[in-house]
């Protein structure tokens, strides 16, 4: 299983809007088209996380996930913001791409952990971030996926 596999185009933007943290969160959460209810509990849940910790990664790259009921598979979406916002990373620079990842507390699959791995090995790859920039299409980010073949 690739990690383009777990990723579909209406699941991923290339022009986010938000201005802060919070904002990006709510776009990211919309991209998997949930109920309003289900919105807000995950919304929650991320904040939470958030909390303990910056999921900003560095390199521009944040991966915010949590397990949550309101899923009852493994959900991923992707979305970039071209002029970059404080994310809190660990680096104190920009983020402008954003893996957000949900999976229930217990998923038969169990695939949580590995596609966040997969996603951070992805994102330690010497050209990702600039390439990223780079994106014109949601199929260009698949395919960008599909070549480096994690």
């Amino acid at each position: 299983m690739q990690l383009k596999d777990f990723f579909s185009p209406e699941a991923v933007t290339l022009n986010l809007q938000g201005k802060e943290k919070d904002e990006i969160l709510k776009e990211l959460i919309g991209l998997l088209k949930l109920d309003e209810k289900s919105e807000a509990v995950l919304y929650k849940m991320l904040k939470r996380r958030e909390n303990l910790g910056s999921t900003g990664i560095g390199r521009g790259i944040a991966i915010p996930h949590c397990r949550s009921l309101v899923v009852s598979r493994l959900r991923v979406a992707f979305g970039r913001k071209p002029e970059g916002v404080d994310f809190r990373a660990i680096d104190d620079k920009p983020v402008y791409n954003f893996f957000l990842i949900v999976a229930p507390p217990l998923e038969v699959s169990n695939q949580y952990l590995p596609v966040l791995g997969k996603i951070a090995q992805f994102a330690k790859e010497p050209d990702v971030p600039e390439r990223l920039q780079q994106l014109n299409s949601p199929g260009e980010f698949l395919e960008l996926l599909g070549e480096k073949s994690l």
